[in-house]
């Protein structure tokens, strides 16, 4: 029995399969398409799909009755031509009968049946799902019941994509960077965004609908403002974002906490969570294409897997075809170069099969990788480290003894030594990488027996706009462009 999960027809298209509950490859659009962000399906993602077996049944990660009601409530008009999910589907030939799961159940599920828990507290927070904008859900066994929502238009995902685009940036892509921003600011306008957008915090109510932006707000604040705006907006989120987890902890008092939704990937906020939970579960792509997983699993949720069992390795495969000793030595005498093998990750973060790498020690490493990726000199790079040693070098924060796939920041405790890697605040996006054998783990062993360093930089072997390298193609272009080695 094949079995598609799929979210497509907003942002961030993507496919899973599911072959006898098994989890057999997921991956976005945008890798196969070229085009980042991708909101469509697109012939090459299908085709590639369908090598796994044809769809017996199709779950669509939304409701679309509901969301067209919602659009028409925002003054969007009436979409259900655009909403008809037989027709679009019916394009790339996909034509299994279709089942329609809630937007907040999908992340929600997605997130708890691959975190190995017995129970927990799911809190879900987004710009918008058909209604909801966050959710808290408890879990127990394979049950999932919804304790709390917040309804449109009222949305702390909303109010932060607002102020991304307020500072110049592209709403529903550049968040991240709005993120990294926040370091080279101070906090000099964080009370006037509070006042401003903030009518009630208990019950997280806005004064206004931010679904139509803010361009108006605070004309006087110009780009050199960018920083403190962002600086500002951050604050603010994080405060609105302690109030519901501290709410979440009073309706589900587990221990263990799932988070889910695309404003999980604020990794600067996320290290707040060990304030009210002890363990922190973050599916590694917790947006609306990790929802492709969890529509499937809302429904068979016999299929969930344990954290050791899932894998973001889901997407294209390339093989494995350069030894870790040759990465070493060029790495040794070149500093940075591009790794493409094995199958690609089923989300945002490189996580070393898709990554362009560096010596994290250089002072001028951070420069160079910034103009390989043609990205903002502020933006900052993640290491990835040997787990083991990750308490050594970082300050990881409570409740977090590991971050595998560059979920949360930690303080350095020698930034001296490796500057490529830490932001202006001291902090950095950490990859813990397990003993588990991994040809990336190989490498990262290999690399530190020569070197007695435990870490390399590590970022998504793309420039900035563009999709991860997905491919053979891909990564010959990649190298034939800008001039940097791809092993493969």
């Amino acid at each position: 029995m094949i079995n598609w999960g799929v979210s497509a027809n907003s942002h961030d298209a993507a496919i899973a399969v599911f072959n006898n509950g098994s989890l057999v490859f997921a991956s976005h659009s945008e890798r196969f398409s070229g085009t980042k962000n991708d909101r469509d399906l697109c012939s090459k993602l299908v085709l590639h799909a369908k090598q796994y077996g044809n769809p017996d049944q199709v779950y669509w990660y939304e409701r679309p009755l509901l969301k067209t009601l919602r659009q028409f409530y925002a003054g969007q008009g009436w979409k259900s031509k655009d909403n008809d999910i037989g027709i679009y589907l019916a394009r790339y030939d996909i034509t299994a009968p279709i089942t329609y799961v809630d937007h907040h159940l999908s992340h929600a599920a997605g997130g708890y049946f691959t975190s190995g828990f017995d129970n927990a507290c799911i809190v879900v927070i987004d710009a918008i799902g058909e209604w909801d904008t966050a959710t808290i859900w408890e879990a127990k066994g394979n049950s999932l019941k919804k304790k709390w929502s917040l309804r449109y238009p009222h949305s702390v995902g909303l109010f932060y994509s607002a102020m991304t685009q307020r500072v110049g940036l592209k709403p529903n892509e550049d968040e991240y960077i709005l993120m990294g921003m926040a370091a080279y600011g101070d906090l000099s306008l964080e009370n006037k965004i509070y006042h401003d957008f903030v009518e009630a915090e208990d019950n997280i109510k806005f004064t206004r609908n931010l679904h139509r932006g803010c361009m108006d707000w605070a004309p006087d604040l110009i780009i050199k403002d960018s920083f403190d705006i962002a600086a500002g907006t951050q604050a603010v989120y994080e405060t609105l974002f302690m109030t519901i987890l501290r709410k979440a902890k009073k309706l589900v008092p587990s221990d263990n906490l799932v988070l889910m939704g695309g404003c999980a990937l604020n990794c600067s906020a996320n290290r707040l969570t060990g304030r009210y939970f002890n363990n922190t579960w973050i599916m590694p792509n917790p947006g609306d294409a990790g929802s492709a997983v969890g529509a499937v699993l809302a429904k068979h949720p016999e299929w969930k897997m344990s954290q050791d069992q899932f894998s973001p390795f889901l997407g294209y495969d390339m093989g494995y075809h350069t030894s870790n000793e040759t990465i070493v030595e060029y790495l040794l005498d070149s500093k940075i170069c591009g790794l493409a093998r094995g199958r690609s990750e089923f989300g945002p973060r490189a996580l070393g099969n898709r990554s362009l790498l560096a010596d994290p020690r250089g002072k001028d490493i951070k420069d160079r990788v910034n103009a390989i990726k043609q990205r903002q000199e502020f933006r900052p790079f993640a290491p990835a480290i040997l787990e083991e040693l990750v308490d050594t070098y970082f300050d990881m924060p409570p409740g977090w003894t590991n971050s595998r796939y560059m979920q949360v920041i930690a303080r350095c405790r020698v930034p001296d030594l490796f500057p490529a890697i830490v932001h202006r605040d001291g902090t950095s996006r950490v990859q813990t990488v397990p003993n588990d054998g991994s040809p990336f783990r190989k490498l990262l062993e290999a690399w530190y027996t020569r070197t007695g360093c435990p870490m390399l930089l590590n970022t998504s072997l793309n420039i900035k706009g563009q999709p991860m390298v997905n491919d053979h193609t891909d990564a010959k272009n990649f190298e034939c462009h800008y001039g940097v080695k791809v092993f493969n």
